[in-house]
């Protein structure tokens, strides 16, 4: 698995949102995107790190940053997940997990002591020039979402 470092240009992608409108990471040229990986919608940890974003996402906006999540999941679920937690940023689809195999969020993994292949949780800061400003992997999902702010912050 090839993670992405710092200054690396930040892989294209084109993915459908909850409602089948195609979202491009060029959409936002000029802006800092944070682009989040998790498993799948409605679970424990997933909850936990949307329902973060969510939180901060007045903070986010103030400091110019788009949130987008990105899992395997499909928009039905999406929908679901968004409606049930009122998350108020886009959650993309990426079913064939292409683009997670490109920023490196897909591949083995170990879950309780076993080994096994799925999605990695993992977030990346794109800078406004397409660049990887800051990568993280395996993260924990409580929690995330303040330390992401904080390295903004300190930005």
């Amino acid at each position: 698995m090839a993670k992405l470092e710092e200054g690396a240009t930040a892989p294209a992608f084109t993915l459908p949102d909850q409602d089948g409108k195609p979202v491009k990471l060029s959409d936002f040229k000029g802006q800092r995107v944070i682009v989040y990986f998790y498993p799948a919608d409605d679970t424990p940890g997933c909850t936990k790190e949307a329902c973060q974003f969510n939180d901060n996402l007045k903070t986010f906006e103030k400091a110019g940053v788009v949130v987008l999540g990105i899992s395997p999941d499909k928009a039905e679920k999406h929908v679901k997940f968004r409606t049930k937690y009122k998350l108020k940023f886009p959650l993309l689809t990426d079913a064939d997990k292409k683009v997670m195999e490109k920023y490196g969020a897909w591949g083995e993994k170990t879950m309780y002591g076993k080994k096994t292949v799925g999605t990695i949780r993992s977030t990346f800061l794109v800078g406004p020039n397409g660049k990887i400003q800051r990568a993280w992997y395996h993260v924990r999902a409580d929690g995330h979402a303040a330390k992401v702010l904080e390295e903004i912050a300190g930005d």
